[in-house]
């Protein structure tokens, strides 16, 4: 597809998303359906899930995001670095219960802040959060066959180039592209990797390096509706100059103990619906747009809403680890979520963590064990029609 084509079919402009931002009553519903036929025309009635173990490597983190349960300082506990025996042990559980997909989550670049950091690393042989994480990677694809997806905050173009040797695909979200939020009181207030500009270099990088990289918003943090649209647009641009952006994830924020947004209000089903909408209609019918099911109060109802906004994918679920990000958000049962699916007209299907849109991004390291989890999804996963 040439420019001229890609713009001719890229869906909204800037103008007619801003006067959606804020469609309430009949005009978010309209909105609602418009999206939900543009999915259905890129995807059909069939959403996916990836099944996989949650790796995390390290809650050091040298960011001090408002709304992160998952870092942790030194000393405390679950603090420092999982031994690579750990990690291989919760690989090899993983795939003994039919996960493909090893989830890396980590802080950013602890060593920067922390010597008890550096002194971990040290001892495992490492200068670096991104070298041990590489060696983990390859590890887990050698021994287990796991495919590992890596979020693992900012990297560096020679982090990139190393960690496509080794894992499937990468996740960074950009969250919002306001550097208002990164201002004293904001939810990214002394946080540098959350830089606006710090995530879209990465994203640029990766494209760059045709790395398969998901990305995706946090609604609900402090942002204007104008923002998310600008945030989707921002996506959109780099995906239209590379096409390496496999899936764009839209979360919502909740509250919860022990963060200092613990008071701030959850954001509101509809900023999450419409936020939804207006991804698949800015970035397209064939994109891959994702809300997690778990972050919903496990509630069927509303999963049905979010089938209704345009989303065809439901990410990552495990029958083993909990979300360690959202601990006390449980991942929803199969059979439930593919009863609400059928009753919508969906079939639900397991996928791996390399979209086939971008397969042929990967590394040709990693194309033999694809190639042998999608030939076991084809044999052993067929999706049960609804």
């Amino acid at each position: 597809m040439n420019r001229e084509q890609t713009t001719a079919a890229r869906g909204l402009e800037k103008e007619e998303a801003l006067a959606l931002a804020e469609a309430e009553g009949p005009e978010l519903e309209r909105l609602l359906e418009r999206a939900a036929a543009l999915r259905d025309r890129g995807h059909g009635r069939v959403t996916t899930y990836s099944a996989k173990v949650f790796i995390p490597l390290t809650r050091y983190c040298r960011n001090v995001c408002g709304y992160c349960t998952f870092r942790r300082e030194p000393g405390r506990e679950e603090a420092g670095y999982l031994e690579p025996a750990r990690v291989l042990e919760l690989a090899r559980q993983g795939r003994a219960l039919g996960c493909r997909e090893a989830l890396f989550s980590l802080g950013d670049k602890p060593e920067r802040r922390y010597p008890e950091a550096r002194e971990d690393l040290r001892r495992l042989g490492h200068e670096s959060t991104a070298g041990y994480l590489a060696r983990m990677c390859r590890a887990v694809l050698e021994e287990t066959g796991l495919i590992p997806h890596v979020n693992a905050g900012v990297l560096s173009r020679e982090d990139i180039r190393t960690l496509r040797t080794c894992s499937g695909s990468l996740g960074l979200m950009l969250e919002q592209s306001t550097e208002r939020l990164c201002e004293a009181g904001g939810p990214h207030a002394g946080s540098p990797d959350k830089r606006p500009r710090a995530r879209l270099d990465f994203l640029r990088l990766a494209g760059e390096e045709g790395v398969p990289v998901t990305t995706g918003l946090l609604v609900g943090i402090g942002e204007t509706p104008a923002e998310r649209v600008q945030s989707l647009l921002e996506i959109r641009e780099l995906q239209e100059e590379f096409g390496h952006i496999q899936e764009v994830i839209v979360q919502n924020f909740r509250a919860k103990p022990g963060i200092s947004m613990a008071r701030h209000p959850d954001a509101p089903v509809e900023d999450l619906l419409r936020t939804l909408a207006l991804a698949r209609l800015i970035l397209g019918g064939e994109m891959n747009i994702q809300a997690p099911p778990n972050l919903n109060g496990g509630d069927p109802g509303l999963w049905s809403r979010l089938l209704g906004a345009g989303l065809n994918d439901w990410g990552g679920i495990s029958p083993l680890t909990p979300d360690h990000i959202n601990p006390e958000a449980p991942w929803p049962h199969l059979e439930e979520l593919e009863r609400v699916c059928a009753a919508g007209g969906f079939a639900l299907r397991e996928r791996l963590c390399v979209h086939s849109r971008v397969r042929g991004l990967v590394h040709p390291a990693l194309e033999a064990p694809l190639a042998r989890h999608a030939g076991e999804i084809g044999m052993h996963r067929e999706a049960r029609t609804p």
